[in-house]
């Protein structure tokens, strides 16, 4: 779980500090952010298949309900994020990124946190 884990947030980070160079520059996110979005989402749907992989396998933590919530919710947030930057555009579509990708980022050590319980 762990190298899924790793690159979920370094994709996740990185498309948190190409967003938050664009928030600075006053500019609104452009369509390979959002494509740099969804393939931050294509690696939360693999890890959700790894999550489903060790449920089956009966090695999940301690608390699995808890786990795929978070990863859900984390799965909602670039959408809600690229639905934002569509309705706004100005630099707080870019401001709106910023925020999903470094809370996903968060998300992640939570569920690696649960992992490990």
């Amino acid at each position: 779980m762990l190298p899924v884990v790793l690159v979920v947030s370094a994709l996740a980070a990185a498309l948190g500090v190409w967003a938050l160079v664009f928030a600075v520059q006053n500019r609104a996110v452009v369509l390979r952010q959002l494509i740099a979005g969804g393939v931050v989402e294509g690696a939360l749907v693999v890890q959700g298949l790894v999550i489903a992989v060790e449920q089956v396998g009966g090695s999940l933590g301690s608390d699995p309900v808890l786990l795929w919530g978070y990863l859900l919710v984390a799965m909602m947030l670039l959408p809600g994020a690229a639905l934002a930057a569509f309705v706004e555009r100005t630099r707080w579509s870019s401001v709106v990124l910023v925020v999903a990708a470094f809370t996903i980022i968060v998300m992640e050590l939570r569920m690696w946190q649960l992992w490990q319980a």
